[in-house]
């Protein structure tokens, strides 16, 4: 049976949905040249090997090979990547996250603006090309007090390079490749992470990640 190519996934709204924070022309360029390019290239480099057919998440943690990265992985785990920041954001974006999720940001990071703070610091500090997550990470030695296992960390990651790779399960993410914020922004990083955090985040989308991370963890425990 033929292998169906993996395809590149649009963003859930329309490309000049986040005006004026993030430019329809940053979009035109960093989905529809940038991402394009990734998953063009990864079908190329998979057809007719085992990992045609595969799940992108598979390949990405197929390829990373301990650090040693086999051939597919920076384009594997950039298609991811992008697909994961572009559902990291919503029109009219920003504020403050409720319920669960708040409650975890201010026992871990000790109060929201505290987590801004840090979250923004990593940001800005990540040397060159690469992300910046906020993530969940179960305690496996903690079997016993499940209520210590939800631990929120951020974490700077160069490249492609994600948290699934780190057995992290990925919550939140910002592209600081230049290529996500230069049209709009220029050499103006710090200023991209402030309205990226300020006005573009869908807690939603964050607060529902922690939620299936949890489910996942459960099943992992048995």
């Amino acid at each position: 049976m033929e292998k169906v190519a993996l395809e590149l996934k649009p963003p859930p709204y329309p490309l000049d949905a986040l005006e004026p924070h993030m430019s329809r022309q940053t979009f035109e360029y960093h989905w529809g040249k940038h991402h394009r390019a990734y998953v063009d290239n990864l079908n190329k480099q998979i057809v007719g090997t085992e990992l045609d057919g595969v799940s992108l998440e598979d390949i990405v943690l197929a390829t990373y090979n301990n650090g040693d990265f086999l051939p597919a992985f920076n384009n594997a785990a950039q298609a991811w990547n992008h697909t994961f920041f572009w559902e990291s954001m919503k029109p009219g974006g920003g504020g403050e996250p409720s319920g669960e999720l708040l409650e975890l940001i201010n026992r871990d990071f000790g109060s929201f603006e505290t987590f801004m703070k840090e979250f923004k610091a990593a940001a800005a500090t990540q040397f060159g090309s690469g992300w910046a997550w906020l993530a969940y990470k179960a305690n496996k030695l903690n079997v016993g007090n499940p209520d210590e296992d939800k631990k929120l960390v951020i974490v700077k990651t160069p490249n492609a390079v994600n948290p699934l790779v780190l057995d992290y399960s990925p919550l939140l993410t910002i592209d600081v490749w230049e290529h996500a914020y230069y049209l709009d922004y220029q050499n103006r990083r710090p200023d991209y992470i402030s309205i990226f955090m300020e006005n573009l985040v869908s807690w939603e989308a964050v607060s529902a990640r922690l939620e299936a991370a949890k489910a996942s963890e459960e099943i992992r425990r048995g």
